[in-house]
């Protein structure tokens, strides 16, 4: 298991959109649209891959020079529950932490909420709906481990 920085517009990055498509927006009878993807191309994109196959992906946004938000986060079904979404948290804080940010936050599903619980987010603020979806704001305070 590989994870590692995408560039826009790359190979990698059209699994991304597959992959974004697939897990968070068919289910829900969407379509992943220009819409969902105009902040790409500023966004951090991240990928889990495994022999040039993505595995989960999540990106980056910078909301302000403390907090970074994680989004568009997908981990394919059949690896759900297997230490990859873990790893992708993990490797965007250590991304985040890199560029001197200090607080994650995130829309988190409320599907999601146990994972990121585990991961030491905390929920603030009333459920608000999103995609269709009931959703939680999420926030973590970011520190490099002893």
């Amino acid at each position: 298991m590989a994870i590692q920085i995408i560039d826009f517009g790359s190979e990698p990055y059209l699994q991304m959109l597959q992959l974004r498509h697939q897990i968070l927006r068919k289910p829900l009878g969407l379509e992943l649209s220009k819409r969902d993807t105009v902040e790409d191309e500023s966004d951090i994109l991240i990928g889990c891959f495994e022999s040039d196959k993505i595995m989960g992906c999540c990106m980056l946004k910078k909301m302000d020079p403390h907090t970074m938000r994680l989004r568009q986060m997908a981990v394919s079904s059949g690896l759900q529950g297997k230490g990859v979404g873990r790893a992708l948290v993990s490797f965007a804080e250590n991304i985040a932490l890199d560029f001197g940010y200090t607080r994650m936050i995130m829309h988190a599903r409320n599907s999601a909420l146990g994972f990121y619980k585990k991961l030491g987010y905390d929920v603030v603020g009333e459920p608000f709906t999103e995609v269709s979806l009931p959703h939680r704001l999420m926030e973590k305070k970011l520190e490099r481990p002893l």
